[in-house]
């Protein structure tokens, strides 16, 4: 499913294919405010601490990267490393690790991701189904639709089947270690490197934490929400609503709102902006309230930088049953 014409029409049939778009890459640019015509980079570096928060001010990117993947066939078999691999033998790539999360927006029947080993795997049997080419079968398969996530830490061995759309949502890194590659040929005609010491090095081999979602749905005031995951470095949560809703930012974070379907106008104060479809939206930490009209239903994707103290107490808060809201976090 490489198809973006129910996405984004105005990038279909690209050659070659786009297999992802970037929302909050270095290079993408601000649409509106005082940014407007700047690329985010640029902007993140200039933004003060009340816009960026006091829990990402000494980030030197933006805290969170979201992306749409449209990827047409398997990506390679790969894994991610977490913040302390990353530090020590990484500081040349950023020194952040990758945890991160999926919401899978369209998926054809039967599609399926991959996450997780098999139990059993060890580091040797691994290691073998590689030079074999027999590596998906150590693989759990989890099937998905519409409207599911999973949540993969650092350390898990996943990839994503084909006919699926995701929003993914992540820290702030792009260090990936390929272990397989199904032997694909890049345009020079060489297979592409793959990275198996280091991805030996941080495969959890033990309990495997990968998993798809259960969230935890809460209905408020013409606002259903959907708690999706919430970790040290992002709280996701899916928004649906038809009539006007309200929010207050807070001072530890930025907000990120990636609309998915519906169009409005997002207010704050005397401004008011339109908003549509597959945008996203940046929302300064130090906004304060903000409310958002709808012209038509909306879904929407809302994600911030935590603090998961704070974020479990809202949810009991609630009135969410603690044996419910303990299930999307994760330490």
């Amino acid at each position: 499913m490489r198809d973006l014409a129910p996405l984004f029409p105005e990038f279909s049939n690209q050659d070659p294919p786009i297999a992802e778009i970037w929302l909050t890459g270095a290079s993408c640019r601000l649409a509106t405010g005082p940014f407007a015509g700047h690329e985010l980079g640029e902007a993140w570096r200039q933004m003060p601490t009340e816009w960026k928060g006091t829990r990402c001010a000494a980030d030197d990117q933006i805290s969170l990267l979201v992306k749409f993947l449209f990827p047409g066939e398997k990506p390679s078999i790969q894994v991610h490393p977490g913040d302390d691999y990353a530090a020590k033998h990484e500081a040349a790539r950023g020194g952040r690790g990758k945890t991160e999360m999926w919401h899978v927006l369209a998926a054809k029947p039967g599609a399926e991701l991959l996450v997780n080993l098999l139990p059993g795997v060890t580091p040797e049997s691994f290691r073998r189904a590689i030079d074999d080419g027999t590596l998906e079968p150590l693989i759990s398969r989890i099937p998905v639709g519409p409207g599911d996530s999973v949540f993969v830490p650092p350390g898990t061995v996943h990839t994503i089947g084909a006919g699926i759309m995701l929003c993914e949502i992540m820290e702030q890194s792009d260090i990936t270690y390929r272990v397989y590659d199904y032997k694909r040929k890049g345009p020079d005609g060489r297979e592409r490197p793959l990275h198996v010491r280091q991805a030996l090095d941080v495969i959890n081999f033990g309990e495997q934490l990968g998993e798809k979602v259960r969230p935890v749905r809460h209905a408020w005031r013409g606002l259903t929400v959907d708690y999706i995951a919430a970790c040290r470095y992002f709280a996701t949560e899916r928004w649906d609503f038809s009539s006007r809703i309200g929010g207050v930012t807070s001072p530890g974070s930025f907000e990120l709102i990636v609309f998915l379907s519906g169009a409005g106008q997002i207010e704050s104060g005397q401004q008011k902006q339109p908003y549509s479809r597959m945008q996203l939206w940046f929302l300064p930490a130090s906004l304060g309230a903000y409310q958002i009209e709808p012209a038509e239903p909306t879904v929407a994707l809302h994600t911030s930088v935590p603090d998961l103290d704070d974020y479990c107490r809202r949810l009991a808060d609630l009135g969410i049953p603690s044996e419910e809201w303990s299930r999307i976090i994760h330490l």
